[in-house]
């Protein structure tokens, strides 16, 4: 008598490709968050000022590159739905002219760091910690084009459902950046012991290794050989651009918006002292590695929910939407619990300085309470930028960012006095109105009825 399993549910599937795409990317993001967990954990043995230093010049650095990080993401969606559509033939026009944003995103942000170093003393940052800031930023400046070209090579790749590169990359460049972090920030082998500000220059270089070697990988590998991606030279095309940024550059803000959140309060939190700022510092790291998780399922259902619109499935759009929630709600309950339970044994990687570690424990039990808002407001982003919905987005992250988590962790930190516990809360506050809004948005925006669905061809 013979006899056969049951199909495997739609919902099933739908997690399961899910899931497998965004491993490699989940596990990329946590290399990359692991940059700044070996730039804290080797600035915070050379010396706590070394550590705040360090704290401040990471908050001025990923602030402005989140916009070009942000706006970039537009290609992801746009090469899914190419690819979905059967029109891989228009990817590598398409790629070639996200090359040219990337360049001059990079260059742009290269003119920011410049002059960036200027408002430290402005805005209020101790003075103890603004020479270090200085020299880290002055150091990682020289890396910002290579990461915004690594970015276009690693979004194309990820809108075509193959982010292995994503992962082997991310540490490839990880291997990379601990010895010569090491070695420029203590002065090995002879060279000059140059604090933050080698741990800037040690950065840059990683980032140029990175994106060379991506370049290579992309020209060589047989799997982009039909694409043509490197067949000819296109100069600008400013119809072609303009499209990208009309898509991904309220992206970028929105981005720009949420890290910005956590940045200007790093940079608040930077006016109280050593001990705060190197404190926040430590619990900002660790709730940046837990974020990568749900970075990576949304940059998965970003490509999902692009290529189910690519094929005019509207049912398919949702699940695929779906599918990463589900994913998500379980990954950040195992982050929460781990904040919760593991604290103290996290902050001791980072520092034996036993008031910078107490404060920072503490703030890691707030890191807690925003995982699962953090997780579903991520998420709903993702999804919305796979339907090309990002203007929308864009204000209402404005308003649950600055018009309430913003004024909230300020009032309550500076204002009363609460220190970074206050500032923190403000932190909770925003992603959780941020979550309700965006998700709320993606149910709206999803409904069959209002879909958008593009005419499938070749």
């Amino acid at each position: 008598m013979s006899s056969t399993l049951p199909a495997r549910p739609p919902f099933g599937r739908e997690v399961r490709a899910s899931a497998i795409l965004a491993a490699p990317l989940v596990l990329g993001h946590l290399a990359t968050g692991l940059i700044s967990f070996v730039d804290s954990v080797i600035a915070g043995h050379h010396g706590t000022d070394t550590l705040a230093s360090v704290s401040v010049g990471t908050a001025m650095f990923w602030l402005p590159v989140m916009i070009p990080m942000g706006t970039l993401m537009a290609l992801p969606a746009a090469v899914s739905q190419l690819d979905g559509g059967a029109r891989r033939h228009e990817i590598g026009a398409l790629f070639r002219q996200a090359l040219w944003l990337s360049v001059g995103l990079g260059l742009l942000l290269f003119a920011f760091m410049t002059v960036a170093t200027a408002v430290l003393e402005p805005m209020g940052i101790a003075a103890g910690i603004r020479p270090g800031a200085e020299a880290f930023l002055r150091g990682i400046r020289w890396g910002v084009p290579a990461l915004t070209l690594y970015l276009c090579m690693r979004y194309l790749c990820d809108g075509l459902h193959w982010t292995l590169p994503t992962m082997l990359f991310g540490f490839g460049g990880l291997l990379l950046l601990v010895p010569i972090g090491y070695t420029l920030t203590w002065g090995l082998f002879g060279l000059p012991e140059l604090g933050a500000g080698g741990l800037g220059l040690a950065s840059a270089a990683m980032m140029w290794a990175q994106a060379l070697a991506f370049a290579l990988y992309l020209w060589r590998s047989p799997r982009f050989a039909q694409l043509n991606l490197f067949e000819r030279f296109d100069g600008p095309d400013w119809p072609a651009i303009r499209g990208l940024l009309a898509t991904g550059l309220p992206v970028g803000v929105t981005v720009a918006m949420e890290g910005g959140l956590f940045i200007t309060t790093a940079l608040l939190i930077g006016r109280l002292g050593e001990i705060p700022a190197a404190a926040h510092q430590i619990a900002i790291n660790v709730a940046a590695l837990c974020f990568m998780i749900p970075m990576g399922l949304a940059e998965a259902t970003t490509v999902r929910v692009g290529h189910a619109l690519g094929r005019s499935d509207a049912s398919g759009v949702r699940r695929a939407a779906f599918a990463g929630y589900t994913i998500m709600l379980g990954t950040q309950l195992g982050s929460a619990l781990l904040l919760l339970a593991g604290n103290e044994f996290v902050v001791g990687f980072y520092t034996a300085d036993a008031a910078v570690a107490a404060l920072a424990a503490s703030l890691l039990l707030y890191a807690a309470a925003f995982q699962f808002p953090d997780g579903i407001q991520v998420l709903s982003a993702g999804a919305l930028r796979g339907l090309k919905d990002t203007r929308v987005p864009m204000v209402l992250a404005a308003i649950a960012y600055w018009g309430i988590g913003m004024p909230l962790g300020a009032g309550l930190g500076l204002g009363l006095g609460w220190g970074p516990k206050g500032m923190w809360i403000g932190l909770i506050a925003g992603l959780s109105f941020a979550a309700v809004l965006l998700s709320s948005r993606f149910l709206r925006a999803s409904a069959p009825q209002r879909l958008k669905l593009p005419a499938t061809g070749a």
